[in-house]
């Protein structure tokens, strides 16, 4: 590992100009490229103390062992330069967006004598117009097999043209109708490239010229009484119009755009991109990307956008490109694109509207890739033996784990504070094992306390289990600690885990620790996963194991976590929303869900019932008379809340509390 300072350039060496940079390693590799307005500026800052860079910045820079730079007269021509090294050189610590697979476009070769329609990938080709991507081609067959009724343009290969040709006789296309057989002189080439450009203006969007056209010469062929071409017409024109339906209008003013939204967490980045035109959708593709440098949402997008127009040309290049964050050289970022398309480009985000609604669904689409792109590993047996393999080797333990239980603590402000177990089973979630804890001993906000009561209860419970079938002892424990007595419910947690993972870092972990070595519990190893840079902590340890980030253990433990996460907040949360509706009636003993929505109904809101006698509230079906004392002397204790407000007038309002949600029991709350 190199020291920074032993290759950095003198002072007066680097250039306060625009320029791009490489850093190499002791084989000569190129390890780094990037852009920079001023390179001395850019340059200086990696050469700062390695404890103030970013863990990804300073790995980069101890692992290199020279920078070279090469100056520029524009910031233009540090992007496009920028772009053309990453591509040459496939530097490690570069972002670099991957995909499983090839996306197909429908393209019209124009470059040829008679123009062909065809299902293509790969690189593109000059004199080729192209439509799409596509998600799938048989979304592209479909679409060319309904337009081929009114646009008979040839789909055959030039080997089956030129065996046409050589017979005399047109293929079953041909005969059907469905091309309009250049290969034995049916139409002239100037003929069939017409048909091939009619073609291509309607892919591109100018459809009401021929529906238009299409629809009078129906009418005429009726008024002529030629009923069989009529209806020849009316279904080309129903085949036209099921073609656009494939692609439903989502910007009312036929915009041409391409959407860019990014989804990211530590480890990883899942771009996608949807082409809109005409207003319609015509295309999608996306990419996921690991996150080895240290770049925000901002560079995800600056990266994204020279991939997806580095080769572009043209009106592949669109005049509008929305992203969810503005690049740092936005200007030198425009003015590249619209090089590339021979035209201004306006390059923005979205604030409201239609643009922004389909913004967010092109976010959601990029969350769902990312989220795909973390479970695919999952469902696999060998990758997810091998993830319970990294994590028993980096946390040195016996074997591996095969049940890993996480907890995680949530709370709004000290609010309302709660804990969840999740369980894993041979790298699986085990959603039946999971179980959900309110805070007892304490009020307030305190992380490392909450921690150390959730993992003691946990764990007492099970001793309690294994004291049930005299596999342990109440003099086994340490501290007097001793379960406590069976309360009759049913057996939560009877099998002990391999390993717990925590939300947090070292005070979490020694917290756990703590609380297992309480109960003496020797027999489970305890690990702690740091959200800020998924470092793994273990206790005792003042450095933390840092996994590789393409480990499939790392992806697992982070699996762990988030499902912990996720199940701590959804519990926050539904606690918090049963206390903001709670009623002075939920105390009445005895009173169901049923009776209280009555009382409420029939008296309008709980201040005018009460407000009523014990007669009153006896006229309420299914009261009777000592329920309704009940009710009235617990309001009659109850505090009344405060007189709501209207905001926007000033106005005091009438309290018109509803009835109380039912608060329907949830499985695996332990009380």
């Amino acid at each position: 590992m190199a020291d920074p300072s032993s290759y950095r350039p003198k002072p007066g060496q680097i250039p306060d100009s625009p320029g791009v940079y490489k850093f190499r390693d002791e084989h000569r590799r190129v390890i780094y490229v990037g852009k920079a307005k001023s390179l001395r500026q850019r340059l200086a800052s990696y050469f700062q103390d390695v404890a103030g860079l970013h863990p990804r910045t300073a790995t980069m820079v101890t692992t290199a062992a020279s920078v070279e730079w090469t100056v520029v007269s524009t910031e233009v021509e540090a992007l496009q330069l920028e772009y053309s090294w990453i591509k040459e050189y496939d530097p490690r610590f570069n972002v670099k967006y991957r995909d499983d697979k090839s996306y197909p476009s429908l393209a019209v070769t124009m470059n040829e004598e008679y123009p062909r329609v065809q299902v293509m990938r790969g690189p593109k080709k000059k004199g080729v117009r192209y439509f799409g991507p596509y998600g799938h081609a048989w979304a592209i067959r479909e679409t060319v097999d309904l337009m081929l009724r009114v646009f008979p343009v040839r789909t055959c290969s030039a080997g089956v043209f030129k065996r046409s040709a050589q017979i005399g006789r047109p293929c079953l296309l041909g005969y059907i109708g469905k091309c309009s057989a250049p290969c034995v002189g049916r139409v002239t080439p100037d003929e069939h490239r017409d048909l091939a450009e009619d073609f291509c203006d309607f892919m591109a969007g100018r459809t009401g010229t021929y529906l238009t056209r299409l629809e009078q010469q129906m009418r005429e062929a009726a008024e002529d009484m030629e009923y069989e071409k009529a209806a020849r017409l009316r279904d080309d024109i129903g085949a036209l119009r099921r073609a656009m339906e494939k692609n439903a209008v989502v910007l009312a003013d036929a915009t041409d755009a391409d959407l860019v939204a990014v989804a990211e967490d530590e480890l990883e980045a899942a771009v996608q991109i949807f082409h809109v035109r005409g207003g319609r959708v015509r295309g999608q593709r996306g990419w996921v990307t690991d996150k080895v440098e240290a770049v925000d949402t901002a560079g995800l997008v600056e990266h994204a956008l020279q991939q997806l127009y580095g080769e572009e040309k043209g009106e592949a290049v669109p005049k509008e490109v929305l992203v969810p964050a503005l690049p740092e050289d936005v200007a030198a970022l425009s003015e590249w694109l619209a090089g590339r398309r021979g035209s201004q480009v306006s390059l923005r985000i979205p604030q409201r509207g239609d643009k922004k609604a389909l913004m967010e669904t092109v976010h959601r689409n990029a969350l769902q890739s990312l989220a795909l792109h973390k479970t695919k590993r999952a469902g696999d047996l060998t990758t997810r033996s091998r993830a319970l393999e990294e994590i028993a080797e980096a946390l040195d333990l016996d074997g591996a784990p095969l049940r890993i239980e996480c907890f995680d603590i949530s709370h709004l402000q000290g609010d309302d504070v709660v804990a969840s177990m999740v369980v894993f089973e041979d790298g699986l979630a085990r959603k039946s094992e999971y179980r959900r804890f309110q805070i007892k001993s304490f009020e307030g906000q305190d992380d490392v306390r909450s921690m150390h009561e959730v993992v003691s209860r946990r764990f007492r419970r099970y001793l309690q289990e294994k004291l049930k079938t005299g596999e342990w002892s109440p003099e086994d424990a340490q501290d007097g600690e001793v379960p406590a007595e069976d309360d009759g419910r049913p057996k939560r947690f009877a099998y002990p885990p391999q390993l717990v993972v925590v939300d947090g870092g070292q005070p979490q972990v020694a917290a756990a620790k703590r609380a297992l070595e309480e109960l003496g519990v020797d027999d489970v190893a305890v690990c702690g996963l740091a959200k800020r840079l998924e470092e793994v902590w273990l206790p005792g340890e003042d450095d933390p194991v840092v996994l590789p980030r393409t480990s499939e253990g790392l992806y697992l433990l982070q699996r762990v976590r988030d499902e912990a996460h996720r199940f701590a907040i959804q519990y926050q949360r539904s606690k918090r929303g049963k206390r903001l509706k709670a009623s002075p009636l939920d105390d009445v003993p005895g009173l169901g869900e049923s009776r209280k929505q009555a009382l409420v109904k029939h008296f309008g809101s709980v201040k005018k019932l009460r407000q009523a006698t014990i007669d009153q509230i006896c006229e309420v079906p299914g009261i009777g008379r000592k329920t309704a004392e009940t009710v009235a002397a617990a309001l009659a204790h109850a505090v009344p809340a405060g007189p709501a407000v209207n905001t926007a007038t000033g106005e005091i309002m009438e309290d018109e509390t509803p009835a109380p949600a039912g608060a329907s029991s949830e499985r695996g709350t332990e009380q």
